[in-house]
Protein backbone atom coordinates (compact mmCIF):
# COMPACT_ATOMS: atom_id res chain seq x y z
CA UNK A 1 0.00 0.00 0.00
CA UNK A 2 1.46 3.32 -0.86
CA UNK A 3 1.18 6.62 0.73
CA UNK A 4 1.87 10.28 -0.01
CA UNK A 5 2.42 11.45 3.37
CA UNK A 6 6.08 12.83 3.38
CA UNK A 7 6.45 11.33 6.59
CA UNK A 8 6.01 7.56 5.15
CA UNK A 9 7.80 8.12 2.00
CA UNK A 10 10.89 8.87 3.65
CA UNK A 11 10.90 5.38 5.32
CA UNK A 12 8.99 3.18 2.86
CA UNK A 13 10.98 3.99 0.03
CA UNK A 14 13.32 1.00 -0.41
CA UNK A 15 14.29 0.09 -3.96
CA UNK A 16 16.80 -2.87 -3.55
CA UNK A 17 16.97 -6.06 -1.27
CA UNK A 18 19.70 -8.15 -1.48
CA UNK A 19 18.98 -12.13 -1.34
CA UNK A 20 19.13 -12.07 2.41
CA UNK A 21 15.95 -9.92 2.22
CA UNK A 22 17.57 -6.78 5.09
CA UNK A 23 15.11 -4.76 6.39
CA UNK A 24 17.47 -1.85 6.14
CA UNK A 25 18.57 -1.23 2.84
CA UNK A 26 22.12 -2.25 2.24
CA UNK A 27 25.09 -0.59 0.78
CA UNK A 28 26.35 -1.03 -2.43
CA UNK A 29 29.76 -0.23 -2.52
CA UNK A 30 31.19 -1.10 -6.07
CA UNK A 31 32.61 0.84 -8.59
CA UNK A 32 30.54 -1.13 -11.44
CA UNK A 33 28.59 -3.90 -12.07
CA UNK A 34 29.25 -7.01 -14.44
CA UNK A 35 26.95 -7.71 -17.94
CA UNK A 36 24.93 -10.99 -18.66
CA UNK A 37 26.28 -11.26 -22.13
CA UNK A 38 27.62 -8.93 -24.91
CA UNK A 39 24.20 -8.16 -26.14
CA UNK A 40 23.43 -6.99 -22.56
CA UNK A 41 26.33 -5.12 -22.49
CA UNK A 42 25.67 -3.41 -25.78
CA UNK A 43 21.79 -2.40 -24.92
CA UNK A 44 22.85 -0.98 -21.85
CA UNK A 45 25.80 1.19 -23.18
CA UNK A 46 23.31 2.37 -26.05
CA UNK A 47 20.38 3.27 -23.19
CA UNK A 48 18.05 0.77 -24.36
CA UNK A 49 17.93 -1.00 -21.08
CA UNK A 50 17.67 0.85 -17.24
CA UNK A 51 20.33 -0.56 -15.03
CA UNK A 52 23.56 0.22 -13.39
CA UNK A 53 26.86 0.15 -15.20
CA UNK A 54 29.30 2.71 -13.31
CA UNK A 55 28.47 4.30 -10.23
CA UNK A 56 29.70 7.71 -11.65
CA UNK A 57 26.35 7.60 -13.44
CA UNK A 58 23.88 5.67 -10.95
CA UNK A 59 24.38 2.99 -7.78
CA UNK A 60 21.30 1.31 -6.11
CA UNK A 61 21.99 3.53 -2.87
CA UNK A 62 22.10 7.13 -4.59
CA UNK A 63 18.95 5.75 -6.72
CA UNK A 64 17.25 5.74 -3.78
CA UNK A 65 18.18 8.74 -1.77
CA UNK A 66 16.88 10.52 -5.51
CA UNK A 67 13.95 8.75 -5.21
CA UNK A 68 12.86 9.72 -1.94
CA UNK A 69 13.85 13.32 -2.37
CA UNK A 70 11.38 13.44 -5.88
CA UNK A 71 8.35 11.96 -3.86
CA UNK A 72 8.82 14.20 -0.76
CA UNK A 73 9.23 17.66 -3.43
CA UNK A 74 6.77 16.21 -5.83
CA UNK A 75 9.38 16.08 -8.60
CA UNK A 76 9.74 13.68 -11.59
CA UNK A 77 13.30 13.16 -11.45
CA UNK A 78 16.68 13.86 -9.78
CA UNK A 79 20.20 13.42 -9.69
CA UNK A 80 22.73 13.42 -6.67
CA UNK A 81 26.02 15.24 -6.40
CA UNK A 82 29.09 15.33 -3.99
CA UNK A 83 28.08 18.46 -2.27
CA UNK A 84 25.26 21.33 -2.83
CA UNK A 85 27.53 23.48 -4.55
CA UNK A 86 28.64 20.74 -7.05
CA UNK A 87 24.87 20.29 -7.51
CA UNK A 88 24.59 24.24 -7.93
CA UNK A 89 27.72 24.25 -10.29
CA UNK A 90 26.50 21.52 -12.79
CA UNK A 91 22.72 22.48 -12.78
CA UNK A 92 23.87 25.83 -14.84
CA UNK A 93 26.92 24.37 -16.48
CA UNK A 94 24.44 21.93 -17.82
CA UNK A 95 21.71 24.42 -18.48
CA UNK A 96 23.60 27.38 -19.59
CA UNK A 97 25.71 28.57 -22.88
CA UNK A 98 28.03 31.13 -23.90
CA UNK A 99 26.24 34.51 -23.59
CA UNK A 100 23.33 33.20 -21.58
CA UNK A 101 22.13 35.34 -18.46
CA UNK A 102 20.77 34.48 -15.13
CA UNK A 103 18.47 36.33 -12.93
CA UNK A 104 19.31 36.10 -9.23
CA UNK A 105 17.88 37.25 -6.31
CA UNK A 106 20.99 39.38 -4.41
CA UNK A 107 20.67 37.39 -0.97
CA UNK A 108 22.20 34.05 -1.83
CA UNK A 109 25.11 32.15 -0.52
CA UNK A 110 27.98 33.25 -0.91
CA UNK A 111 29.42 30.42 -3.16
CA UNK A 112 27.05 31.00 -5.22
CA UNK A 113 27.50 34.59 -5.61
CA UNK A 114 31.44 33.66 -6.48
CA UNK A 115 30.24 31.25 -8.90
CA UNK A 116 27.92 34.14 -10.35
CA UNK A 117 30.42 36.72 -10.28
CA UNK A 118 33.65 35.10 -10.83
CA UNK A 119 33.54 31.57 -12.16
CA UNK A 120 30.54 31.58 -14.62
CA UNK A 121 31.55 35.43 -16.55
CA UNK A 122 34.46 33.04 -17.47
CA UNK A 123 32.39 31.79 -20.35
CA UNK A 124 30.57 35.23 -20.74
CA UNK A 125 27.34 34.16 -18.73
CA UNK A 126 26.46 37.10 -16.61
CA UNK A 127 24.05 37.48 -13.83
CA UNK A 128 22.02 40.24 -13.09
CA UNK A 129 20.45 40.64 -9.13
CA UNK A 130 17.09 41.95 -7.82
CA UNK A 131 16.63 42.34 -3.96
CA UNK A 132 14.43 41.01 -1.92
CA UNK A 133 12.07 43.65 -1.41
CA UNK A 134 11.58 44.79 -4.82
CA UNK A 135 10.27 41.95 -7.01
CA UNK A 136 8.65 44.40 -8.44
CA UNK A 137 11.82 44.73 -10.57
CA UNK A 138 12.26 41.79 -11.83
CA UNK A 139 10.36 41.86 -15.23
CA UNK A 140 12.17 45.16 -15.96
CA UNK A 141 15.53 43.15 -15.25
CA UNK A 142 14.84 40.39 -17.89
CA UNK A 143 16.99 40.30 -20.99
CA UNK A 144 16.60 38.61 -24.50
CA UNK A 145 19.15 36.22 -22.94
CA UNK A 146 18.26 35.69 -19.76
CA UNK A 147 17.20 31.72 -19.24
CA UNK A 148 17.20 31.36 -15.54
CA UNK A 149 15.80 32.73 -12.25
CA UNK A 150 17.23 31.48 -9.20
CA UNK A 151 16.44 32.24 -5.55
CA UNK A 152 16.83 30.91 -2.17
CA UNK A 153 13.66 30.78 0.16
CA UNK A 154 14.19 31.26 2.75
CA UNK A 155 17.86 33.30 2.41
CA UNK A 156 20.94 32.65 3.97
CA UNK A 157 21.88 34.49 6.08
CA UNK A 158 19.07 36.66 6.65
CA UNK A 159 15.84 34.41 6.53
CA UNK A 160 13.87 36.20 4.83
CA UNK A 161 11.09 34.67 2.26
CA UNK A 162 10.21 35.50 -1.30
CA UNK A 163 7.10 34.94 -2.96
CA UNK A 164 7.78 31.50 -5.10
CA UNK A 165 4.63 31.71 -6.61
CA UNK A 166 4.69 35.51 -8.06
CA UNK A 167 7.93 34.69 -9.24
CA UNK A 168 7.20 31.17 -10.87
CA UNK A 169 4.64 32.68 -13.03
CA UNK A 170 7.06 35.51 -14.18
CA UNK A 171 9.43 32.91 -15.02
CA UNK A 172 6.10 31.02 -16.61
CA UNK A 173 5.11 33.78 -18.98
CA UNK A 174 8.87 34.65 -20.41
CA UNK A 175 9.48 31.00 -20.91
CA UNK A 176 12.45 31.16 -18.19
CA UNK A 177 13.73 28.02 -16.04
CA UNK A 178 12.79 28.54 -12.18
CA UNK A 179 15.25 27.42 -9.90
CA UNK A 180 14.77 27.47 -5.88
CA UNK A 181 17.24 26.83 -3.44
CA UNK A 182 14.93 25.06 -0.64
CA UNK A 183 18.24 24.33 1.38
CA UNK A 184 16.76 26.12 4.52
CA UNK A 185 13.20 24.41 4.39
CA UNK A 186 13.85 20.87 3.00
CA UNK A 187 11.48 19.11 1.49
CA UNK A 188 9.16 18.61 4.62
CA UNK A 189 8.44 22.11 4.92
CA UNK A 190 8.14 23.53 1.79
CA UNK A 191 8.08 22.28 -1.66
CA UNK A 192 8.92 25.35 -4.12
CA UNK A 193 7.27 22.71 -7.23
CA UNK A 194 4.08 23.35 -6.38
CA UNK A 195 4.55 27.16 -6.33
CA UNK A 196 6.14 27.06 -9.86
CA UNK A 197 9.58 25.91 -9.28
CA UNK A 198 11.08 23.80 -12.67
CA UNK A 199 14.56 22.40 -10.68
CA UNK A 200 14.76 22.27 -6.51
CA UNK A 201 18.27 22.03 -5.46
CA UNK A 202 19.65 21.22 -2.07
CA UNK A 203 23.31 21.10 0.13
CA UNK A 204 22.08 17.38 1.76
CA UNK A 205 25.12 17.98 3.82
CA UNK A 206 22.93 20.48 6.41
CA UNK A 207 19.24 19.04 7.13
CA UNK A 208 19.00 16.58 5.17
CA UNK A 209 22.01 15.04 6.89
CA UNK A 210 21.49 16.69 10.09
CA UNK A 211 24.31 15.35 11.85
CA UNK A 212 26.91 17.22 10.28
CA UNK A 213 28.34 13.44 9.13
CA UNK A 214 28.79 13.77 5.34
CA UNK A 215 28.63 15.87 2.11
CA UNK A 216 26.14 16.06 -0.52
CA UNK A 217 23.89 17.66 -2.74
CA UNK A 218 20.71 16.67 -5.12
CA UNK A 219 18.90 18.75 -7.75
CA UNK A 220 15.50 17.08 -8.57
CA UNK A 221 12.64 18.85 -10.60
CA UNK A 222 11.67 18.12 -14.45
CA UNK A 223 12.43 15.40 -16.30
CA UNK A 224 13.88 17.28 -19.65
CA UNK A 225 15.90 19.26 -17.54
CA UNK A 226 17.13 16.98 -15.47
CA UNK A 227 18.32 15.00 -18.58
CA UNK A 228 20.53 17.64 -19.32
CA UNK A 229 22.18 17.72 -16.22
CA UNK A 230 22.48 14.20 -16.03
CA UNK A 231 23.92 14.14 -18.98
CA UNK A 232 26.62 16.89 -17.90
CA UNK A 233 27.28 14.91 -14.87
CA UNK A 234 27.88 11.81 -15.92
CA UNK A 235 30.71 13.09 -18.23
CA UNK A 236 32.07 15.44 -16.02
CA UNK A 237 31.47 13.08 -12.39
CA UNK A 238 30.33 15.74 -9.89
CA UNK A 239 28.58 12.21 -8.45
CA UNK A 240 27.45 11.60 -4.81
CA UNK A 241 29.58 8.62 -3.30
CA UNK A 242 27.15 5.23 -2.25
CA UNK A 243 28.52 5.87 0.98
CA UNK A 244 27.06 9.39 1.38
CA UNK A 245 23.75 8.20 -0.52
CA UNK A 246 23.52 5.34 2.19
CA UNK A 247 23.71 7.67 4.78
CA UNK A 248 21.74 10.92 3.76
CA UNK A 249 18.78 7.99 2.43
CA UNK A 250 18.68 6.97 6.39
CA UNK A 251 19.11 10.32 7.37
CA UNK A 252 15.72 11.09 5.81
CA UNK A 253 13.88 8.66 7.72
CA UNK A 254 13.94 11.33 10.67
CA UNK A 255 14.14 14.27 8.65
CA UNK A 256 10.62 14.96 10.21
CA UNK A 257 10.93 14.44 13.42
CA UNK A 258 13.77 16.23 13.43
CA UNK A 259 12.99 19.10 11.67
CA UNK A 260 10.36 19.54 14.07
CA UNK A 261 11.96 19.78 16.98
CA UNK A 262 14.36 22.52 15.02
CA UNK A 263 11.56 24.44 14.45
CA UNK A 264 10.05 24.13 17.95
CA UNK A 265 13.39 25.61 19.59
CA UNK A 266 14.10 27.67 16.88
CA UNK A 267 10.79 29.52 17.99
CA UNK A 268 11.65 29.48 21.20
CA UNK A 269 15.00 31.39 20.74
CA UNK A 270 13.55 33.68 18.62
CA UNK A 271 10.84 34.78 21.09
CA UNK A 272 13.86 34.82 23.83
CA UNK A 273 16.05 36.94 21.37
CA UNK A 274 12.99 39.34 20.38
CA UNK A 275 12.48 40.10 24.25
CA UNK A 276 16.26 40.96 25.18
CA UNK A 277 17.41 44.66 25.22
CA UNK A 278 20.78 43.96 23.89
CA UNK A 279 19.15 42.97 20.67
CA UNK A 280 17.97 45.21 17.84
CA UNK A 281 15.99 43.09 15.30
CA UNK A 282 15.31 39.26 15.38
CA UNK A 283 14.17 37.99 12.37
CA UNK A 284 12.62 34.02 11.87
CA UNK A 285 9.91 33.54 9.57
CA UNK A 286 7.55 32.08 12.38
CA UNK A 287 7.82 35.38 14.44
CA UNK A 288 4.58 37.73 13.75
CA UNK A 289 7.26 40.68 13.07
CA UNK A 290 8.68 39.23 10.43
CA UNK A 291 8.30 41.07 7.29
CA UNK A 292 7.07 38.15 5.47
CA UNK A 293 5.20 36.31 8.00
CA UNK A 294 1.90 35.68 6.31
CA UNK A 295 3.78 34.20 2.96
CA UNK A 296 5.91 32.29 5.10
CA UNK A 297 2.35 30.47 6.47
CA UNK A 298 1.06 30.34 3.09
CA UNK A 299 4.44 28.34 2.00
CA UNK A 300 6.02 27.08 4.75
CA UNK A 301 4.65 24.38 7.32
CA UNK A 302 6.66 25.81 9.99
CA UNK A 303 9.69 28.36 10.29
CA UNK A 304 12.94 25.82 10.10
CA UNK A 305 15.70 26.00 12.16
CA UNK A 306 17.76 29.43 11.68
CA UNK A 307 17.05 32.44 13.26
CA UNK A 308 18.50 35.79 12.46
CA UNK A 309 19.56 38.60 15.13
CA UNK A 310 21.37 42.19 15.05
CA UNK A 311 23.07 43.09 18.07
CA UNK A 312 24.09 46.16 19.31
CA UNK A 313 27.43 46.91 18.69
CA UNK A 314 28.57 46.30 15.04
CA UNK A 315 31.24 43.74 14.26
CA UNK A 316 33.12 44.19 17.67
CA UNK A 317 30.34 43.40 19.62
CA UNK A 318 29.65 40.02 17.41
CA UNK A 319 33.29 38.74 17.83
CA UNK A 320 32.97 39.54 21.47
CA UNK A 321 29.33 37.44 21.40
CA UNK A 322 31.19 34.68 19.85
CA UNK A 323 33.95 34.41 21.95
CA UNK A 324 31.80 34.27 25.09
CA UNK A 325 29.88 31.62 23.72
CA UNK A 326 30.58 28.46 26.07
CA UNK A 327 28.22 25.01 25.11
CA UNK A 328 26.89 25.89 21.72
CA UNK A 329 29.39 25.53 17.98
CA UNK A 330 31.08 28.31 16.31
CA UNK A 331 31.01 26.93 12.69
CA UNK A 332 30.27 27.70 9.18
CA UNK A 333 28.04 24.92 8.82
CA UNK A 334 24.06 24.85 9.93
CA UNK A 335 20.96 22.30 9.73
CA UNK A 336 23.24 20.20 12.50
CA UNK A 337 22.07 18.44 15.98
CA UNK A 338 23.88 20.66 17.61
CA UNK A 339 23.25 24.45 18.04
CA UNK A 340 25.65 26.43 15.26
CA UNK A 341 26.40 30.08 16.00
CA UNK A 342 27.83 32.13 13.10
CA UNK A 343 28.73 36.26 12.86
CA UNK A 344 28.43 36.71 8.99
CA UNK A 345 30.08 40.06 8.23
CA UNK A 346 33.31 38.80 10.02
CA UNK A 347 33.57 35.18 8.62
CA UNK A 348 31.10 33.54 5.89
CA UNK A 349 30.49 37.35 4.04
CA UNK A 350 33.80 39.11 4.84
CA UNK A 351 34.83 39.43 1.32
CA UNK A 352 31.56 40.75 0.10
CA UNK A 353 31.32 44.37 -0.22
CA UNK A 354 30.03 45.87 3.08
CA UNK A 355 27.16 48.10 0.52
CA UNK A 356 26.52 44.44 -0.90
CA UNK A 357 26.37 42.81 2.27
CA UNK A 358 23.86 45.77 3.57
CA UNK A 359 21.52 45.33 0.65
CA UNK A 360 20.50 41.47 1.64
CA UNK A 361 20.48 42.70 4.95
CA UNK A 362 23.63 41.10 6.43
CA UNK A 363 24.65 44.45 8.80
CA UNK A 364 27.63 44.30 11.01
CA UNK A 365 25.78 42.88 13.98
CA UNK A 366 23.81 40.21 12.14
CA UNK A 367 24.10 36.63 14.25
CA UNK A 368 23.28 33.74 12.29
CA UNK A 369 21.68 30.58 15.00
CA UNK A 370 21.20 27.25 13.45
CA UNK A 371 19.03 26.08 16.18
CA UNK A 372 19.74 22.21 16.78
CA UNK A 373 18.39 19.74 19.00
CA UNK A 374 19.27 20.62 22.62
CA UNK A 375 17.20 21.37 24.99
CA UNK A 376 15.63 24.54 24.37
CA UNK A 377 16.73 26.26 27.91
CA UNK A 378 20.22 25.24 27.16
CA UNK A 379 20.23 27.02 24.03
CA UNK A 380 18.99 30.09 25.38
CA UNK A 381 20.81 30.72 28.78
CA UNK A 382 24.22 30.20 26.48
CA UNK A 383 22.86 33.06 24.06
CA UNK A 384 21.94 35.01 27.27
CA UNK A 385 24.77 34.91 29.05
CA UNK A 386 27.04 35.69 25.83
CA UNK A 387 24.97 38.49 25.52
CA UNK A 388 25.44 40.09 29.07
CA UNK A 389 28.95 39.18 28.47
Amino acid sequence: MKSNRIETQAIRTQLERSQFLEHSSPLYLTSSYVFEDAEDMRASFADEKERNIYSRYSNPNTSEFIEKICLMEGAERGYAFASGMSAVFSTFAALLNAEDHILSCRSIFGSTQTLFNTILPKWNIATSYFKIDELDTIESLIQPNTKVIYAESPTNPAVDILDLERIGALAKKHNLIFIIDNCFATPYLQQPIKFGADLVIHSATKLIDGQGRVLGGVVVGDSELIQKIYLFSRNTGPSLSPFNAWVLSKSLETLPVRVDRHCDNALKVAHFLESHHLVNVVKYPFLKSHPQYELAKKQMKAGGNIVAFEIKGGIEAGKQFLNAIKLLSLSANLGDTRTIVTHPASTTHAKIPESVRLETGITSGLIRVSVGLEHPEDIINDLKQALEN
